[in-house]
């Protein structure tokens, strides 16, 4: 230590040696490592060791600041001690250290309890998103009866103007993707399928998987990321800027405007949109197999309508049916729960695509077990 160095020094008492203070105590002079690691070791000793200090006297450090007044307060295990000698400043400057130190939660000892606590708070949680979802769908049953009641009170021009962006908008990135995907289901299978010399079968693997499974659950995945996340952000945005709260002031049903109109524009072009993406994977499908088995695009258009039955493609559209009913049902549930914040808004979206992509997968696996001697 020099004697620029922060040291400790032990003054005999009657009663128990006093801890002297000594050098600079700032954040210069603690900031050295050896000297750091000095003053810890020994400011441990002196509070938890078996010669505690009784009391404390600061009146020769040279220079005191924040930094070491948050040490000293540190090791005090923050609070003050039975016996202490300071200057008025530097008292000041402890005090203010003691005002602004913010206590530590104590760490919880009791992993199993906290484990179960946590365990219990989630299924709550789950409850509760259930109860809300529970309760968006009964008020979606009374707004679809009062607009068979009334319909020229609906909200048209708002179903009108979600069906554009729901259907038209996604139409060239599904059909993209879905063309994509076709191209590279095609060339894996003929890899598998010329080895067999079973080269028109194509035409029937491609049919039964794109147009009963893989057109649907895709098209549903990329609307759900897509206008999913935009229902839960757009409602999360109202709830953010109070125009939610303003509706109700004015008595106009937040359900019967906000909700309706989306579900039904997506349940209507959900169906539409698989349909489109289902036929792009074909066309995919169709000009790979063209280039790598030389099934040509006649016999593919021929040979398609004997080897996939139309109830194939009513089982599709209405599990399409049934995935825009959902997404649109989740997007809202989740819009809707939206607290006034941003750092809400942006887990509410992400947790409405995560739930909307796992029940897509879910309610299809339903289907397939459910319908598996349809259209086989």
């Amino acid at each position: 230590m020099t004697a620029q160095s922060p040291t400790i020094s032990r003054q005999p008492q009657p009663q128990g040696g006093d801890a002297v203070l000594q050098g600079p105590w700032t954040a210069a002079a603690l900031a050295v490592p050896s000297a750091w690691t000095a003053l810890h070791r020994e400011l441990r000793n002196l509070c938890q060791g078996p010669a505690v200090a009784p009391g404390w006297d600061l009146r020769q450090i040279t220079r005191f600041d924040h930094v070491g007044a948050q040490l000293l307060w540190n090791s005090w295990g923050r609070r003050w001690p039975p016996r202490l000698e300071a200057l008025p400043a530097q008292r000041a400057v402890l005090e203010r250290v003691a005002r602004y130190t913010v206590s530590m939660p104590p760490r919880e000892r009791h992993a199993w309890a906290h484990a179960w606590w946590t365990l219990g708070a989630e299924v709550l949680s789950v409850l509760g998103h259930m109860l809300g979802m529970l309760r968006l769908v009964g008020q979606l049953a009374l707004d679809i009866g009062r607009l068979l009641r009334h319909p020229m009170q609906g909200p048209w021009r708002d179903f009108s103007g979600h069906l554009y962006h729901f259907g038209t908008t996604a139409l060239p990135i599904t059909a993209l993707v879905g063309f994509l995907i076709g191209v590279v289901l095609a060339y894996l299978m003929a890899q598998q399928l010329r080895l067999f010399g079973a080269d028109p079968f194509i035409v029937n693997i491609m049919g039964i998987a794109v147009i009963r499974e893989l057109g649907p659950v895709l098209a549903a995945i990329l609307i759900a990321g897509r206008s999913g996340s935009t229902i839960t952000a757009q409602l999360g945005v109202m709830r953010v800027t109070e125009e939610i709260d303003a509706m109700r002031v004015m008595g106009i049903a937040r359900s019967f405007r906000l909700v309706l109109p989306r579900v039904l524009a997506m349940t209507v072009a959900m169906p539409l949109v698989s349909v489109w993406t289902t036929a792009a994977a074909l066309l995919g499908g169709m000009l790979a197999a063209d280039v790598t088995l030389g099934v040509s695009p006649t016999y593919f258009i021929t040979a398609l309508p004997d080897a996939v039955m139309p109830s194939n493609l009513t089982l599709a559209s209405s599990k399409s049916a049934m995935f825009g009913l959902m997404i649109a049902l989740v997007g809202c549930h989740f819009g809707l729960r939206i607290k006034p914040n941003t750092e809400s808004l942006g887990q509410g979206t992400t947790a409405s695509v995560v739930v909307s992509i796992t029940l897509v997968i879910l309610v299809d696996a339903l289907f397939a077990v459910v319908f598996r001697n349809v259209g086989i």
